[in-house]
């Protein structure tokens, strides 16, 4: 039987490399033999259920040393035809949203102009607009339209 394991850590950071925390969680599923994506949001790793299942504790283990505070794992069978999507994303957007809430001091949609428009350049340095209907999440948080939020966007990117 072969297994899909998706984990997270956190914090997430917003600038710059990954955290090491992610980047070490990641090395022991690659040590351990098994395929892995690595992304904004979280590491995806496949192989046989044994060798998988074996390699959970190092994975961990090597996320809370190097730093994360919190690791969340997602498991589910790979070899199952129409099986659901390993993550939850609407859970890892909100996570997202509420980081940048705490950071910022705020709810997204008391910020003023300014502060929405930080929330935004956070959330995409976070990956948050590579998840599927994002903008339309965010954009409710932040009480704007998705074309306000899109303008957010290509402002950051000029």
């Amino acid at each position: 039987m072969r297994l899909e394991a998706e984990f997270t850590s956190e914090p997430f950071h917003g600038e710059g490399s990954p955290p090491e925390h992610a980047v070490a969680a990641r090395d022991a599923a690659t040590e351990a033999g098994l395929d892995t994506d690595f992304g904004p949001l979280g590491t995806l790793a496949r192989g046989e259920a044994k060798e998988l299942l074996d390699a959970l504790p190092a994975i961990a283990k090597a996320a809370l040393e190097g730093g994360a505070t919190r690791v969340t794992l997602q498991l589910r069978r790979a070899d199952e035809p129409g099986s659901a999507p390993v993550v939850e994303l609407n859970d890892a957007l909100a996570r997202l949203i509420a980081d940048v809430e705490r950071e910022l001091g705020a709810k997204l949609g008391e910020l003023d102009r300014a502060g929405k428009q930080r929330a935004v350049r956070l959330l995409r340095e976070r990956g948050a607009f590579g998840l599927r209907k994002s903008v339309s999440s965010v954009a409710d948080a932040l009480g704007v339209t998705r074309f306000t939020v899109y303008n957010y966007l290509n402002r950051e990117a000029d």
